[in-house]
């Protein structure tokens, strides 16, 4: 097997995720099989006690993991399912390592980070990159690395020195490192560069291939310039510039001739469809606004999964997406007195928006104006999309306005509320947060062949979807909500668990208990933010993202 290792340095934040998705892109392309590992510093076990608004969203697998973003910037542009042996952390590594000298396995030897850190380090990139990830049986022939953090960070030297004892293991024939730096606009200086390159180097690693961000592309001087102070061969010093959307980064790299080694006897990417699919995305211009309604909004990258779903549907429909992230905290009465700008200006977004989604989250915080927002779709026909926590409120929402209920809660935000439409579930745990939720992909079972969910994803008995929920609609509750008009057309394998919601007389108001935006793809959009066409007797368009279509038309 051969690796491919990025790493990043001079800041973060340079886009090493998206530069090891779109090399491992051009590698597919050109008939790898490919696989992908993120290195996380972090002493965390996982990303799933970590803040969104800190941290970015927690991306769940399908085996369960909840891992870091960058490992859905993989998936979405590999289109492979990575498990969660893919990511890995300190906290896993020592975790690992301790567990192994409380059993006595190193036989009363002084354990270390050099050996026994580094070790496992290597033997967990080996095991993890055997692992099938594509549908096929056996390893890949390519396995791609980011190393996260940036070079020179303390958290990351076990790391790095466990990645220069590796290259000497598997031989330069099979091992690759690719640096992204930043090359400033000002003046175009090359020093940071320079010494990021000189420090990775004096930590045992040089790179075959120079990556340098910048706002707009390199002259050949600054590149000979770059080759003669960091000992990398003119043509591997490759110009990431400023695109219109991430989907031109892979095409830059084919530009660019890049080869990732000679020894991978590359040929040329079949990226005709893709690049067709990056240039169109450029030149859409019908706007559709969709107002994302949530908790988490001062960090966009907390949604990102929700908005490249909300992407691949848009671009698929041949609609240029204009997102408009709403607080959902402004919404409420409480921000009229103390925030009226804010009040005014969320109201107004919402009331301008052609379809309106409420994510999932976490907390007390906002659900008052999800549910407003959620409210307001209902009277007023507007398309609707509720995941996770968002079904949830629409169902407390139907309670409080059309069953009356006013109290109508669900136990994680009031213990006491006499009536629980939303309830804990039995498999999770109250006292540990860390990977205690109903995780991972689950299967839901369609009720009725007839519902708009069944026919977005083509009639079929069952569906497999990401999960990431400790919640989940009270199945008592359930025969009052039917016999009222709310439909719940999914249901998992016992019929206990409520899965999908709708509102047969509403053009467009559907709720998942499950995550659809994990499994969207570019190209393969997510069914229940694309949709599909019906024309059966003049039926109206399906769908999220066609019914909003269809509704501004």
């Amino acid at each position: 097997m051969k690796y491919v290792v990025v790493s990043g340095g001079v800041v973060s934040g340079l886009g090493k995720g998206v530069t090891a998705s779109s090399i491992g892109l051009i590698l597919k392309s050109c008939g790898f099989r490919v696989t992908a590992i993120k290195i996380d510093p972090y002493l965390n076990i996982d990303a799933g006690t970590m803040s969104p608004i800190e941290h970015g969203e927690v991306y769940v697998l399908d085996d369960g993991g909840e891992v870091d973003l960058d490992l859905g910037n993989y998936e979405r542009f590999m289109d492979i399912k990575l498990t969660s042996e893919n990511n890995i952390t300190t906290g896993k590594v020592y975790k690992h390592v301790l567990e192994k000298e409380r059993r006595g396995d190193y036989l009363g030897k002084t354990v270390q980070v050099v050996p026994h850190i580094t070790d496992a380090i290597q033997k967990w990139i080996e095991r993890a990159a055997r692992i099938p990830v594509d549908g096929q049986s056996g390893p890949a022939d390519v396995c791609v690395i980011e190393l996260g953090g940036t070079i020179g960070d303390i958290e990351s030297m076990p790391f790095i020195e466990a990645l220069g004892q590796f290259s000497y293991r598997v031989g330069t024939d099979n091992f690759c490192l690719i640096h992204v730096s930043l090359v400033p606009v000002l003046n175009v200086k090359t020093k940071p560069t320079q010494h990021s390159v000189r420090d990775l180097r004096g930590l045992g690693l040089s790179p075959n291939i120079l990556a340098c961000r910048s706002t707009k592309p390199l002259e050949d001087n600054v590149k000979a310039k770059l080759s003669q102070f960091c000992h990398v061969p003119m043509e591997n010093v490759v110009t990431l510039y400023d695109c219109p959307n991430i989907w031109h980064i892979p095409l830059l790299l084919k530009v660019s001739n890049f080869l990732i080694h000679h020894s991978f006897k590359v040929s040329e990417p079949a990226l005709e469809e893709w690049s067709l699919m990056a240039k169109m995305t450029d030149k859409l211009h019908v706007p559709v606004r969709i107002a994302v309604v949530g908790k988490y909004t001062e960090l966009l990258d907390s949604y990102l999964s929700i908005h490249k779903a909300l992407l691949h549907a848009s671009v698929a429909r041949r609609k240029k997406l204009i997102i408009d992230w709403i607080s959902a905290s402004d919404l409420e009465q409480g921000a009229k007195k103390e925030n009226p700008d804010a009040y005014k200006a969320a109201w107004k977004l919402l009331k301008g928006a052609d379809g309106v989604l409420v994510p999932g989250g976490f907390g007390s915080r906002g659900v008052e104006g999800k549910m407003l927002a959620a409210k307001y779709a209902r009277e007023n026909r507007i398309p609707y999309l509720g995941i996770c926590l968002g079904m949830q409120l629409a169902v407390i929402e139907y309670a409080r306005t059309i069953l009356g209920l006013a109290d109508a809660n669900s136990t994680e935000l009031d213990p006491n509320t006499k009536n629980p439409c939303v309830i804990f579930m039995p498999e999770g745990s109250k006292t540990h947060m860390g990977g205690t939720m109903r995780l991972g992909s689950r299967r839901t079972y369609f009720h009725s062949k007839d519902s708009k969910s069944a026919r977005l994803y083509g009639n079929k008995s069952f569906v497999d979807e990401r999960h990431r929920h400790r919640y989940e609609v009270n199945p008592a509750m359930v025969p009052r909500f039917e016999s009222s008009g709310l439909t719940f057309t999914g249901k998992d394998e016992t019929g206990q668990r409520m899965e999908i919601i709708e509102l047969p007389n509403h053009p467009f108001y559907v709720g998942a208990q499950f995550h659809p935006e994990y499994k969207s793809r570019p190209g393969k959009p997510s069914p229940l933010f694309l949709g599909e066409e019906k024309h059966k007797n003049n039926a109206k368009a399906l769908g999220f993202f066609l019914r909003v279509s269809t509704y501004l038309n």
